[in-house]
């Protein structure tokens, strides 16, 4: 069994990444969570397009499962956060256009979120394990 959080939605560049600006004081840029693809391996997957093409109905480079490693960046911004910080940076997060969509209820769901993604990122730092993002249609 894995140590996990289900952030569904949360997509680990853009809204993660957001969430990972505010945290450490940085301008959010799209390679800000430059994730490292681990499942499938990036060694089989395709070149050209047409070998995008060729693959087979059921290929999990098309269809998934994908499982990315986050930057240690990621990690350690969730876990060195001050606790008591979280509750502005999830307000200016709920704030950001990409949960513009969202209900208030979901919206105030990101607290307890955010404080999961802490905890998580908290073991995984004081074991030396790394995060992962498993991502899937």
């Amino acid at each position: 069994m894995f140590d996990a959080v289900d952030a569904k939605w949360i997509d680990p560049h853009l809204k993660l990444g957001t969430l990972i600006a505010l945290m450490t004081g940085v301008p959010y840029t799209v390679d800000l969570v430059a994730s490292m693809s681990v499942y499938p391996p990036p060694q089989g997957a395709p070149k050209s397009m047409e070998e995008w093409e060729s693959l087979p109905e059921d290929s999990p480079y098309a269809e998934g499962p994908w499982i990315e490693e986050l930057p240690v960046l990621v990690r350690d911004a969730l876990a060195d956060v001050d606790d008591s910080r979280l509750p502005e940076i999830t307000r200016q997060w709920a704030q950001h256009d990409e949960f513009r969509d969202w209900s208030p209820v979901d919206k105030d769901n990101l607290l307890t979120l955010a404080k999961e993604l802490v905890d998580l990122a908290r073991r995984a730092k004081s074991s030396g394990q790394m995060l992962y993002c498993w991502i899937s249609l």
